[in-house]
C-alpha cells in the first residue's frame, strides 16, 4: 500500500468533485426526482449498514450521482463514500430495487475495503508519471494533482479476482442487512451479463465475472438470509 486511505480520500474528492462539476456543466446529470429519489433511498438504507460495519466511516462525505448516459452500464464508489450510477445500467440492465442495492453494496464494499487505495498503490508502483511524481512531490498543488489523477484512473481499472471475491461477499451481506434480498445477487449478475453480448458493459471489463460468479453467489444465498428482515425498519442516511 503506497497510499494510504486517507490519501486515498483526499484525492478521491478532487477527482470527484471536478468530475461532478463537469458533467453538470455539460448537462450531464440525471434531473428525474423519481430516479434520484430510487437511487438515494436504495443507497442510503446501504450507507446506515456500511458505517455500522466500519464506524469511523460516519465522517466520510458519502454522496452519490446519477449520470445521464444511456450507454454506460456501470457504477462505482471512490474511497470515502463518493458514488455514481450511469443511467445506461438502470435502462438496460433494469435492476430491481433488490438487484439495484446489490450493485451498490457491491461498490460500497470496495470502498469499505480499501480498494480505491489498492488499485492507486498499484498505479505507482508500476508507472511513471504525473500521479506517481505528484504523490511523492513536496509541492501540495502538484501532489493533489497528480493524486486526484490517479484516483479518476483507479475507477476505471480492473479490480483483482481478490477484490471482486471480497467484494461480493461483503456487498450481498451488506444488502441484507439494509433489508435487500440476498437471491438479487445471482439475478442481477445473469442479467448484467446478458446485456449486449457482443459489446459487454463497462461494470464487467472493471469487475472481472468468472464463469461461476453466479453460482458462488447463490451459494451464499442461504447463508446470508439470516441478516434479511424487509419488515423491519431500514433507516435511510441523509444524503447531500
Amino acid at each position: 500500500m503506497l497510499v494510504s486511505e486517507e490519501s486515498a480520500i483526499v484525492s478521491s474528492r478532487e477527482a470527484y468533485l471536478s468530475a461532478v462539476e463537469q458533467l453538470d456543466e455539460a448537462g450531464k446529470l440525471e434531473e428525474n426526482q423519481a430516479v434520484i429519489r430510487r437511487v438515494d433511498r436504495i443507497t442510503g438504507q446501504l450507507i446506515t449498514e456500511a458505517i455500522k460495519m466500519r464506524p469511523e466511516t460516519a465522517k466520510w462525505e458519502w454522496s452519490v450521482v446519477v449520470i445521464d448516459d444511456p450507454k454506460q452500464v456501470n457504477a462505482w464508489c471512490m474511497a470515502g463514500g463518493r458514488m455514481a450510477v450511469y443511467t445506461g445500467l438502470l435502462d438496460q440492465v433494469k435492476p430491481t430495487d433488490d438487484e439495484l442495492a446489490q450493485v451498490m453494496a457491491h461498490e460500497i464494499s470496495h470502498a469499505l475495503a480499501k480498494h480505491t487505495a489498492e488499485k492507486m498503490s498499484m498505479q505507482i508502483a508500476t508507472s511513471v508519471g504525473v500521479a506517481a511524481v505528484g504523490i511523492a512531490s513536496d509541492n501540495k498543488g502538484v501532489a493533489l494533482t497528480g493524486a486526484a489523477l490517479a484516483a479518476m484512473l483507479a475507477v476505471n481499472l480492473p479490480n483483482s479476482r481478490a477484490a471482486e471475491k471480497e467484494a461480493d461477499v461483503m456487498g450481498i451481506e451488506l444488502a441484507a442487512r439494509a433489508g435487500f434480498n440476498p437471491a438479487a445477487a445471482a439475478s442481477l449478475w445473469k442479467k448484467m451479463a446478458a446485456v449486449n453480448k457482443s459489446n459487454p458493459p463497462q461494470f464487467l471489463s472493471t469487475h472481472p465475472s468468472p464463469g461461476n460468479r453466479q453460482q458462488e453467489l447463490a451459494r451464499l444465498e442461504p447463508e446470508m438470509m439470516q441478516y434479511y428482515s424487509p419488515d423491519a425498519p431500514h433507516p435511510v442516511y441523509p444524503l447531500k
